[in-house]
């Protein structure tokens, strides 16, 4: 199994944090140098052990990277990849974790250009309803199905290399076509948390909502937990795959 030197983290959240926790613990990264919007969200991230170094710019977190790993909102992935594009090297794999996929598989086509072929895309099904690089597991990965969604032009040696990578973490790999997979997330995923999230609004909007709510029994809490979601995240979810949903 491929080792890597140097993986580059953008985004240092609950499930950057727990996949770079994971391939540390499992010996398969030797450095890693983590980037976020927020320097406090980075600085916790080193406190934490997730990652070695705090880069004050994706630019700077990717030089020199052999594995870049983009844990961002999927409406983020155009915008990043055209900022590090030119430090992708002919061997470097990269990967993302969004919860779409035909979207960002246009977003890296559209900018990699011919560094296409090292982006695997990638979608670990898990997760929590609480957020921040302060809830990361390194076992939050262990037992979870993966989806990669490689394309055509998609270099066999990233995509063993990826394939390899999640199982090292002790993920279930499996394969299908972007589009396939935007279909079956928005029935088993997507559409379930939109659901929950419209019907705890709409019980807050009432006038006697809380007094409702106190008293929701276990099956209730079942139902709606998801609605505890990151509100942001999953609107550009909903949009990215807003056909599919519909």
């Amino acid at each position: 199994m491929k080792k890597f030197e140097h993986m580059a983290l953008i985004g240092c959240g609950l499930m950057g944090g727990s996949f770079a926790l994971a391939a540390k613990k499992a010996g398969l990264v030797k450095r890693i140098v983590g980037y976020s919007k927020s320097p406090s969200t980075t600085s916790r991230a080193r406190q934490m052990g997730a990652i070695d170094e705090e880069a004050s710019s994706a630019l700077i977190a990717v030089s020199g990277a052999d594995l870049v790993v983009l844990a961002i909102p999927v409406a983020s992935t155009e915008p990043t990849l055209r900022t590090i594009k030119h430090l992708i090297q002919p061997d470097t794999l990269v990967m993302d974790v969004g919860s779409t996929k035909v979207d960002v598989v246009n977003a890296a086509r559209s900018t990699l250009k011919d560094r296409f072929g090292c982006f695997v895309p990638a979608h670990p099904i898990t997760g929590k309803e609480v957020s921040g690089v302060e809830h990361a597991d390194a076992t939050l990965y262990k037992d979870a199905q993966v989806v990669l969604t490689p394309t055509e032009l998609t270099k066999v040696a990233q995509l063993r290399n990826a394939e390899a990578l999640w199982r090292g973490i002790g993920a279930h790999v499996t394969s299908m076509s972007p589009e396939m997979h935007d279909t079956a997330l928005a029935a088993s995923s997507h559409a379930p948390h939109l659901i929950a999230m419209a019907f705890m609004n709409a019980i807050l909007a009432q006038e006697d909502g809380h007094r409702i709510l106190s008293l929701a029994g276990p099956g209730f809490r079942d139902f709606t937990r998801i609605a505890a979601g990151e509100p942001n995240m999953w609107r550009d979810i909903f949009m990215a795959n807003r056909n599919e949903v519909l």
